[in-house]
Formats: structure tokens, sequence, C-alpha cells
């Protein structure tokens, strides 16, 4: 199977895509997860304050990233990771939202890198009540993971995307996408 992609998650400190916090990023070569890359981020000026909100939804502190590596040094990371593979999230939006907004902030140009949307591919895949991303895990079999952790929840996206193409018999992301009447986009 040619299924090969990285899953993405991120964490924000506040409403402001512009304010990542974590991110999680799983790499999928012909099928299978191959490698894993997480960080928590010092979050870009001035997008650098945590809301309460926030806080009860990933229990990211602000002293927990004091020492965590810069929204530059973090982003550097993640593109050597990602090199030229095709990103998913699950509720890609707002993942690439993140991704542009926060990489605009420090005037860095991005690759231009592709993406598909997991929640998307769900809902032409699953007949579910609903595509949260811990509904989706649950009604494939992933039950046991810690939701809001940026790279559980990208664990469990790449999963769902590793079933959805078996399920639907495909042996590559385009095929998933075109299978599932999913765009792929250009970031």
């Amino acid at each position: 199977m040619a299924l090969n992609f990285t899953a993405i998650d991120f964490e924000t400190a506040n409403q402001s895509a512009a304010s990542p916090c974590a991110v999680g990023l799983v790499r999928v070569r012909d099928g299978k997860i191959v490698d894993t890359l997480a960080t928590l981020i010092q979050p870009p000026y001035p997008h650098d304050f945590f809301n309460p909100f926030n806080i009860k939804v990933h229990g990211i502190q602000p002293s927990d990233v004091s020492d965590a590596p810069t929204w530059p040094e973090a982003l550097e990371s993640m593109l050597e990771f990602i090199g030229d593979d095709m990103l998913v999230a699950h509720n890609a939006s707002f993942d690439m939202d993140v991704l542009r907004k926060s990489a605009a902030l420090i005037g860095r140009d991005l690759p231009a890198l592709e993406y598909a949307c997991s929640v998307m591919i769900s809902r032409k895949t699953y007949n579910l009540e609903s595509y949260r991303l811990n509904a989706v895990a649950y009604a494939i079999g992933h039950e046991e993971f810690n939701h809001h952790d940026a790279l559980a929840d990208a664990d469990a996206c790449a999963r769902i995307i590793i079933h959805a193409a078996n399920r639907k018999d495909v042996e590559s992301l385009a095929d998933l996408a075109e299978a599932s009447n999913h765009k792929i986009k250009a970031l």
C-alpha cells in the first residue's frame, strides 16, 4: 500500500490561530505509522497569553512551555519532519489556519504543501452521529487515547485515515480522497 502522509494536530494557547502551544506529527508510510514528532511550543508574541478555556481543554499551562522551543524553532523542526508529505488533520481548516497564520506572523514562507481533512473523509466513509475526533476514533476501535494531546490526536487522525483507506480498498491518500469525494487542497 502506498498510503503515505503526515498527520498533524495543533493545540493553541488562546483563540488566536497564531498561538500554537503544542504540535503532534505522525508519519505514515505504506499504511503504517513509522515515526512521530511532538513538542510543546512557546506561542509567538503577541499571541503568547494562555486563555483559561484553552487550558481547560488541553491542560497546557504557561509554565509548561517556558523551556519549550520557540515557534520559529518548532516550525523548522516540523517542516523538516514533514518534508514533501501531504498533510492530514481532523478538521484540517483549523490546523492549516494555525500553520499559515503562525508562519505569517514571523514572516516565514511555507513550502507548497497539500492537505486533506479526516473529518470530511470520515463523513463519506462512516455512518456516525458525530464526526468529532474521539467519536470517529472510537468507531474504528481506537478507544485508548488522550484526547486534546497533540500527538495522541495526530495519531488518532492517522489511524482513521489508514482505516478508511482499508475500508474503501484504496492504496493512496489521493485515491481515498477521490473515493470520498473530498478535494485535496493546497496550503
